[in-house]
């Protein structure tokens, strides 16, 4: 990049997620999870008095999706296939994409092995005038940045 050239981040309010299947029109919200590392501590009897620290299992935090209750009924049915014990049919791969200004694929995340873990329907209230919201939390077994 040349000196001088500014290089501007990209806005978190312009997005797109991919479901292996499912169509779904938009997100209202997306909570990309962390991946850490388990530190494994370990010394040898022979080793001076200070831990070695080796990594361990990798972990991921899931997937948090939140979008207005329509009649689009896809993600709730995917929950349903794991409720029934189906979770040959309920793995799927998920990306989640960052756009540009123009619109453009700009930083994309994906998932591997993807299932809804948790499901959470609207709270509902006479006196308000939100819009009604369902979450869907999505347990993975591995991401990766692609871009």
């Amino acid at each position: 990049m040349p000196v001088g050239q500014r290089k501007d981040p990209y806005r978190n309010f312009r997005f797109l997620v991919e479901i292996d299947g499912i169509v779904q029109a938009g997100f209202s919200e997306v909570t990309l999870p962390d991946s850490t590392q388990d530190v494994v501590e370990y010394r040898e009897g022979h080793e001076p008095p200070v831990l070695r620290k080796l990594p361990g299992l990798a972990k991921y935090g899931n997937v948090t999706l939140k979008w207005g209750v329509t009649d689009s009924l896809e993600l709730y049915n995917w929950r349903r296939l794991v409720e029934q014990g189906k979770m040959g049919e309920a793995r799927r791969n998920v990306a989640i994409i960052v756009l540009n200004e123009e619109g453009e694929p700009a930083a994309r995340w994906e998932f591997y092995q993807a299932w809804p873990s948790k499901y959470d329907a609207p709270d509902l209230n006479a006196k308000g005038n939100e819009v009604a919201i369902e979450t869907l939390e999505i347990t993975h077994e591995g991401m990766k940045r692609t871009a």
